[in-house]
């Protein structure tokens, strides 16, 4: 058994299963900064119960999210010990800002959050709500500008050690904002307030289907449509401007999502299809010049195919490119539905039929994959370097490891991560059909 593919498999379990939580917890974050707001603006009772109702979600998907967040951390020394070695300066830099930025901040105001209704005044409480919110946003900032660094090392020299080469920090703000952190941190902020949203329009959905709650589903439902709307078209702009940044820094990458052999040749872009690889070549439906036209205004420009690079250096190119013309297709049909509910909020077209109704609370998982495909976009599009140019993912294993240590240890998270996952759906499941409280509609945060 290959130890390499096995820990590679293992923490891509640990990072998906992780990889759902986050999200939802920073987008609903947004979404009780709104809800709360408005009920300050206009203190309708209403908005008041939608808050509470959706912190009792936010508390459990933020639960889950740092119980599955702890594995990975432990996976780093036992599976990875060599890019641990390697990368400890970069990472404990970025690692220490979250627990200083985000873990505080949210810890010192999370119980507020929680449990302040009755013991602190409704602007303390709304602060508490903001704090929380920021602090997950800053925790996301960190880790994103770590992973950012592996993309596109900058802000670093390579010192020799007696266990090996490492590198070390030279200039903390060069790393921080290392040549991609920007434009992936924004497309990822994005993804996780439509994760967020989708999950309330989705509930919302499934209440005005029942005929339960209707004026708070109606509310919710507009207050996650505007920023659904938002987020899904921020994300399409902030997608491109990606794009163009990988293009710049990971050609092989590019060249990998859209399946482009020719090693200087102007190129298409594939609304879909399926890669040949033996053959060098992609069945599917495509716009002749379009990537080459959307990068540099030139349908004729050249693009750097795969055949520019060494065989060793180009990444798994079928799942490269399926996953990120899975992404592309769920944002886009994400927009539209974002569109209707809004429309709907707005109330310039009727109440929506039935199968709307079921494509709101459907909606929910298309976030979810979004994110999960550019993710895997993303990750395995870095490859072979699990430090793009410096290190390669081979040789970031820990030597010491058994393969059948990894297959016990995968085999075990998988069972946890089921039941874990289990118990979430259950937990969702009963806070949704229990709805929200109607002594939430006068309880809470009274005191001036």
């Amino acid at each position: 058994m290959d130890v390499a593919l096995l820990s590679r498999i293992q923490f891509a379990l640990t990072i998906a299963f992780h990889y759902l939580y986050p999200p939802l917890s920073i987008g609903l974050g947004v979404v009780l900064v709104m809800m709360e707001g408005l009920y300050l603006k206009t203190r309708l009772p209403v908005y008041q119960q939608m808050t509470r109702f959706w912190v009792r979600i936010f508390a459990l998907t933020f639960a889950l999210g740092v119980a599955t967040g702890i594995v990975m951390e432990f996976e780093f020394g036992t599976n990875w010990a060599a890019y641990s070695r390697f990368v400890g300066d970069v990472f404990g830099s970025a690692l220490a800002a979250e627990g200083i930025f985000a873990f505080f901040l949210e810890s010192g105001f999370l119980a507020l959050l929680l449990f302040g209704w009755n013991k602190v005044g409704p602007g303390m409480h709304f602060f508490s709500t903001v704090m929380v919110c920021l602090g997950a946003h800053f925790s996301a900032i960190w880790i994103v500008v770590a992973n950012s660094w592996m993309q596109t090392p900058a802000g670093f020299r390579i010192a020799q050690h007696s266990l090996g080469p490492r590198a070390e920090v030279t200039d903390f703000w060069a790393m921080v904002f290392n040549p991609s952190t920007v434009e992936r941190l924004t497309h990822t902020i994005l993804g996780a307030w439509q994760a967020g949203a989708f999950l309330v329009i989705s509930v919302s959905a499934f209440y005005l289907l029942k005929g339960k709650f209707e004026e708070f589903a109606r509310r919710s439902l507009g207050v996650a449509a505007a920023l659904a709307l938002a987020a899904s078209i921020g994300s399409l702009a902030t997608g491109h401007l990606s794009a163009e940044g990988v293009n710049r820094n990971q050609p092989a990458k590019l060249a990998a999502m859209e399946a482009h052999f020719p090693a200087s040749a102007p190129a298409d872009l594939y609304v879909l299809g399926w890669v040949d690889e033996a053959k060098q070549r992609v069945y599917g439906v495509a716009v002749p010049g379009m990537l080459s036209w959307m990068l540099h205004g030139d349908a004729k420009a050249p693009i750097a195919g795969l055949l520019a690079f060494a065989p060793e250096d180009r990444p798994p190119v079928q799942l490269v490119f399926q996953s990120y013309h899975l992404m592309i297709g769920v944002g886009m049909v994400l927009i539209g539905i974002a569109l209707a509910g809004a429309l709907y909020a707005a109330r310039l077209r009727p109440p929506p039929s039935r199968w709307l109704l079921r494509l709101f609370v459907a909606s929910v998982l298309g976030p979810q994959i979004a994110n999960q495909a550019g993710w895997m976009t993303a990750e395995v599009g870095r490859q072979p370097w699990i430090v793009y140019g410096l290190m390669r993912t081979n040789d970031g294993l820990s030597r010491s490891v058994p393969a059948e240590a990894v297959v016990f240890s995968l085999v075990l998270f998988t069972l946890v991560y089921a039941m874990l996952f289990a118990l979430f759906l259950f937990l969702l499941d009963s806070k949704i059909k229990h709805g929200p409280l109607d002594e939430d509609l006068t309880a809470g945060p009274q005191r001036a």
